[in-house]
């Protein structure tokens, strides 16, 4: 197929020149980039972590300046200084992780810094009636006098959608908006976002989900190492060309999955209970076993408790009543390090905040577990650095970890890479469960091959796993068995994955159907 770039003579509403963003120390994020919209459609960003994507985007939104190159809206240049400026020139973003207030209403959230005022505080009266107009227009349908906080994931991204509605946005910026949701969910969303394409808005919709981008989207700008590949007509090129076009070279997403062979149980957690900050029970009495040599996962939408069941079991959080056994040995009164000790690596929801210390190196990073054993200590006091550079060298090979040395700081790497730092390391401790959340989030097609293939290997070699995502293709194709968790509770458990499929899950997922106790109580081994 021939596949050259569109080159369709559309008038543009923005028409972004020759970009290019060098950061300090030379670092090229962008360079020479052509990127532009036409009014009326859904247009895809993609490209491997690192390619330029966010970069390019946070310029559209005046969160950054370009080093050279012009922004031009419908022909007339423009410079933004700040997102507030893109703001003014009807240019709003949701990003993935939400900016909103969990302690305010919905309706104030939509409302924030461009208050509807009373005489001297908030018109509460009035911001319901806006908000309530705007979600009728829209089809966006929302409680306005709710709190954020208690509301679920898919609502507050309509919230952040309605924000920028009201701020006058004709072009919307979404980055992954869809790595949260269910398949239900996102059919919703979906049909929303076309309703705006057809009200004359446009949409950006950054995503790595091909599939999605084949369903939704009209057009697709393609960036590989900070350079635009190309613009391409969505309906004219196939999910294998895109993946070829992002990486340089033919990606395969299927799971090769050999028989399991399962061992001992290593894990076994009975009738646990937790109890957030605000009195929230957000496990409740969930019981569970994971042998060796096989991978149990765990689907929910985000905040029914799969988060807190897996800080539960990595000693991250204690249990109000209940416990957890590893190897026999009860562990919830061990610290994080006792409990690694016993043979427990942890991939992180969060890298950044959890999984690394992005002031440090890699190396640094690589030896946060090991900094004081052998060989990378010596005379039991000082630390050998020509065996933690060996070390360390060795592992970014093995990993693919796109960087010049070992040396690089955490925070100078894509989100991708700084993932393959992260499990790297957990791969290589001397672990017989890996606790994995969120495994593939954020990541292009590049490494998330790279990724399941190595917990693969892992659950070959005999180890247990456990493992957290919402991306219910990548749970479904790796797990072995699979329990789906709503409001705290295991609403579901499947013994053999390949039962259930994606939609069915969605139905458990979102609490429509549901499991006896007894069914549960049998599946689980409790």
């Amino acid at each position: 197929m021939d596949l050259k770039g569109c080159e369709c003579k559309v008038a543009e509403i923005i028409k972004m020149d020759k970009i290019t963003k060098i950061y300090p120390g030379g670092v090229v994020a962008n360079y020479q980039v052509d990127f532009s919209l036409k009014e009326g459609e859904i247009h895809a960003l993609v490209g491997e972590n690192g390619a330029g994507k966010s970069t390019l985007m946070k310029i559209l939104f005046g969160m950054q300046r370009p080093t050279e190159g012009m922004i031009y809206l419908k022909e007339s240049p423009i410079v933004m200084k700040s997102s507030q400026d893109a703001l003014n020139y009807g240019i709003g973003m949701v990003h993935q992780h939400f900016m909103l207030v969990p302690s305010l209403t919905v309706a104030e959230n939509i409302v924030l810094g461009s208050e509807i005022k009373g005489k001297f505080f908030l018109d509460q009266k009035k911001a319901i009636e806006v908000t309530k107009a705007l979600a009728e227009k829209y089809k966006l349908a929302i409680d306005a006098h709710v709190k954020v906080r208690d509301i679920s994931v898919s609502q507050k991204q309509k919230v952040e959608i309605l924000k920028a509605l009201y701020r006058g946005a004709k072009i919307i910026i979404l980055d992954e908006p869809t790595a949260v949701l269910t398949p239900q969910e996102i059919v919703e969303l979906f049909e929303q976002l076309k309703l705006l394409k057809q009200s004359g808005h446009t949409i950006v919709f950054i995503s790595h989900k091909l599939h999605e981008i084949k369903k939704l989207c009209d057009r697709m700008t393609i960036m590989r190492d900070g350079r635009s590949v190309g613009v391409y007509e969505v309906d004219k090129v196939t999910e294998q060309e895109i993946s070829r076009l992002m990486v340089g070279r033919d990606v395969k997403l299927d799971i090769d999955k050999p028989e399991k062979h399962v061992g001992e149980t290593f894990l076994d957690v009975k009738d646990v209970t937790y109890v957030d900050e605000l009195g929230k029970t957000a496990v409740n009495k969930v019981s569970f076993s994971i042998r060796k040599g096989e991978i149990l996962g765990i689907a929910g939408i985000e905040g029914n408790g799969q988060s807190e069941l897996i800080e539960l079991v990595t000693g991250m959080k204690k249990p109000a009543t209940g416990e957890i056994y590893v190897r026999q040995q009860p562990i919830s009164k061990l610290g994080i390090k006792k409990i690694r000790q016993l043979g427990v690596a942890h991939i992180p929801e969060d890298r950044m905040e959890t999984g690394i210390a992005p002031k440090m190196d890699i190396a640094a990073n690589l030896i946060a577990d090991k900094y004081d054993n052998a060989p990378f200590v010596k005379n039991k006091f000082l630390l050998d650095y020509k065996k933690i550079s060996e070390f360390a060298r060795a592992l970014i090979s093995s990993f693919n970890v796109k960087t010049e040395d070992e040396k690089t700081l955490m925070s100078g790497l894509s989100g991708g890479n700084i993932q393959k730092v992260v499990v790297g390391r957990e791969f290589s401790s001397d672990s017989e469960l890996l606790v994995i959340n969120q495994p593939t989030r954020g990541i292009d097609v590049g490494a998330i091959e790279f990724i399941r293939k190595k917990i693969i290997e892992r659950r070959s070699s005999g180890n247990a796993v456990l493992l957290a995502s919402a991306d219910l293709n990548e749970i479904l194709s790796l797990s072995d068995s699979l329990i789906v968790m709503n409001s705290g509770h295991i609403v579901g458990y499947f013994p053999d994955a390949s039962e259930i499929t994606e939609e069915e899950m969605g139905l458990y997922m979102l609490g429509v159907k549901t499991q006896t106790t007894e069914e549960i109580r049998r599946a689980c081994h409790a």
